[in-house]
This record gives structure tokens, sequence and C-alpha cells, in this order.
């Protein structure tokens, strides 16, 4: 029989992870009562601490383990610089992990994490990841998380990009400007961040009075694949005069298509992005962009992290939004 644990109690006894949690450690916060309804339980169904949890607990471990889809794109590297610095000023030292977006490189990943004895995670699921069990697992066993860019439903803290609010901050720019056909230039992946990016470019169309329709949403995941596609749609006789794209690698490739074709930018057409890659200052025309702030949510994680740790935090999970900027260059009007 499986060894029962806190997420098992919480669910059995209606309380949450972090009630629980508490109670087993005689936590001043919470009720006597609760308290001895939970110990009871525990008890009764052979409950017994995880050893990982109660040796971070009691022995000082200084490395932060950091999982993320990879290190040398623009925006997950400044992710990266911000968690390390803070851990760095905090004294610890920064393990990472690179999973390339495939799940099973992923679980490989944690497992090596689990083995090191890291003292917390920060991590990024990949786009592919359906499979919450692994990262569940370790956060019943004591090991705290944050998770950052992608939402996810870990009972855990998560920071994350104003995704929504930036998208909608560009096309309603676009749609000042005078562009009135936009059109969107998205990841079949429905990530969180890709989701409210599709949302925010939908609530900015319907709030100016333009048409949202579907046939205007196209779906590229790649640089290649985004001039391929905008081969087509440039050659169609649904042209559009504005692009929002969901990253800046799509929209370079948006802009390469269109000044091959002939297209002005932004005269013909508008083309905007999002993350701020370091691309963007040097391509011809700049390209204008959605600043994501990566280095600020790299520090909100790790400040957050280190709560946990430091100060054995064991409050309900907080979601930070960190807000984005619209940054005007030369590939709109």
């Amino acid at each position: 029989m499986a060894a029962i644990t806190i997420k098992d109690i919480a669910h059995e006894l209606n309380f949450s992870v972090s009630t629980v949690s508490r109670a087993l450690q005689n936590h001043p916060d919470i009720s006597e009562e609760t308290k001895k309804i939970i110990v009871a339980y525990a008890r009764e169904h052979h409950y017994r601490p995880n050893q990982l949890a109660s040796s971070l607990r009691t022995q000082k471990i200084t490395t932060i383990g950091v999982l993320l889809p990879e290190i040398t794109d623009y925006f997950f590297s400044t992710i990266l610089a911000g968690v390390e610095r803070a851990a760095n000023q905090a004294g610890y030292n920064v393990l990472i992990a690179r999973t390339k977006d495939d799940p099973e490189r992923e679980r490989e990943c944690l497992q090596m994490l689990a083995n090191s004895r890291v003292a917390g995670i920060v991590a990024c699921p990949t786009k592919r990841t359906f499979d919450f069990s692994q990262y569940e697992e370790m956060i019943e066993q004591g090991v705290p998380m944050v998770v950052v860019d992608r939402y996810s439903p870990l009972h855990c803290d998560q920071v994350i990009s104003d995704d929504f609010a930036g998208a909608y901050q560009a096309v309603e720019y676009l749609i000042q400007t005078g562009c009135k056909h936009i059109m969107m230039f998205t990841s079949p992946f429905a990530t969180t961040p890709v989701l409210e990016r599709q949302h925010g470019y939908r609530a900015a169309l319907e709030h100016y009075n333009l048409i949202y329709d579907e046939k205007n949403i196209h779906f590229s995941d790649t640089r290649e694949e985004a001039i391929a596609e905008a081969s087509a749609v440039f050659s169609s006789d649904n042209r559009p005069d504005a692009v929002f794209c969901v990253n800046d690698r799509i929209a370079d490739g948006i802009v390469y298509m269109a000044k091959m074709m002939r297209f002005r930018i932004p005269e013909d057409v508008s083309v905007c992005g999002f993350s701020n890659d370091r691309l963007t200052r040097h391509t011809s025309p700049m390209q204008t962009t959605v600043e994501q702030y990566g280095k600020r949510i790299g520090k909100h994680a790790m400040e957050r992290l280190l709560n946990r740790i430091e100060n054995e935090d064991n409050s309900d999970p907080q979601t930070i939004v960190v807000p984005t900027g619209l940054l005007v260059r030369e590939t709109t009007r």
C-alpha cells in the first residue's frame, strides 16, 4: 500500500494542503481543534513525514534548482539572470536544468534535481506538459517550488507576465495608428501565455468594434513556419494591414517575408512581436514589441522561494503578475 501523503490527508478531511502541513508541524496559527483532527487522522493512517523535508529543515542546503525550456532563448535567459542574482545575494548557488520543451527530458531533469537535494526549485513546465504528478510529488515531499511564465495547476507560488494586458495594449496601438485589418500569428501550443495573448488580441478588436474572425488567426511555432504561412497570407486577397505576433521570432519571420514580397513596413503592413528579444533591436527596421521584464519575473520567483525556504512560510500559494510594456519602434506606424 502506498504511503499516505499530506495531500491525501487534506483531501479526506477537506482542509488545504498548507493547513495540514502546518498542523503536523504544530504551527501556532492552526487551532488546537484542527490540529487534533489532523494529527489523529495521520496517526490512524500511519502517516510518516518525508525524510527529505525533514533534512531541509535541519540542514543548510544552498543550491537552488532552475528548470527552464531553454537557456539560450532571450526571455528565459533573463528569467535565469533574475533568479541567479537574487539567489547569489542570499548565499545560494543555482543548478540549471534545460528541458528543451520535451516532457520526457523534463521528467529526467526533475529526477536529477531531486537526487541533487536542492533547497527549492524555480520551474517553467514544458509547452507539452499535461501530467504534473512528478511536480506534485516533489511538492508533497516538502520541496518548495515556484512556477514561472506558464501557469500550472500546481499548489505552489507562480510568477507570470500580464500577457493579456500586453497583447491588448499592442493591438490597441495598432488600431489607434489606423490599422483596421489586424491578423494574429500565434503558436499551436495552448500554453497560458499563448491563450492570454490571444484573448488580449480579441478583446482589443472587440472594444474598438473591429471584427474578430478566426480566419485571421494563423499558427506557427518557428520563424521558418511563420515565413511559409506569411507567404500564403500576403499572396491572398485577405491581406492584413497589421500583424500581431505571439513572439519576436515569428514577428521576424513576418517582417522578412513582407520585405521579400516588396511590402513596405510599416506603410503597407505594421508588425508587432512579444518578449523584446535581442534581435528586435538589431533588425532593419527595428521591431516593435512587448517587453516582458524577465529579470523581474526571476527576481520575484526567487524572493517567493527564499521566503518558503528561509522563513518556512506555509501560507497559501500566491500568483504574482508582472506588468508588461509596449516598446514602439520602426515596424509600426
